[in-house]
């Protein structure tokens, strides 16, 4: 097998695994919401266990998009590289690869995106639940269609990690 195409088939298991992750992460939260969450109510508690899974889903997923880029683009600028990186998912590049995400699934992304941005400077315990609720339906509403988005993805990876 050439190189390229183990590249392709190690993507292709990197998104399986991509998968696998954000389901397992999808079931904890849905867990969570319907038995410590009903407990619990909208405290401290609650709020740092519902940031902590949108982090760890936007940080699963990034990594993800990092590896795509990392076998089609390879350059991402130093400064908000996050940000462009997440940009670079958008765009089907004819010749080199398929968009991974749509543009809606983009702009829903990238609410999360800032919300980790901040989760990850914000020490104070007093949270703005009106804030976390919009960001929690955002998680809520991106799921499943990125879900959907990535397994095109790896479709148009297949036919790439067959020989030539």
């Amino acid at each position: 097998m050439k190189e390229t195409n183990a590249n392709i088939a190690v993507l292709i298991a990197q998104a399986e695994n991509t998968l696998h992750i954000l389901r397992e992460n999808r079931d904890f939260y849905n867990q969570f919401k319907d038995n410590e969450f009903v407990v619990l109510g909208k405290t401290t508690a609650s709020a740092m266990v519902l940031s902590q899974v949108i982090v760890d889903f936007y940080t699963c997923l990034e990594t993800f998009f990092f590896r795509v880029s990392q076998e089609f683009e390879n350059r991402i600028s130093k400064d908000q590289w996050h940000k462009e990186l997440l940009q670079k998912m958008a765009l089907n590049i004819p010749g080199i690869r398929d968009r991974v995400i749509s543009e809606t699934t983009k702009n829903q992304l990238s609410e999360i995106l800032l919300f980790r941005h901040f989760r990850r400077y914000y020490f104070n315990f007093d949270y703005d639940w009106e804030k976390l609720d919009l960001i929690e339906s955002k998680y809520r509403q991106v799921y499943l269609p990125l879900r959907s988005e990535i397994l095109a993805f790896i479709e148009f990876l297949r036919p790439l990690q067959e020989p030539s």
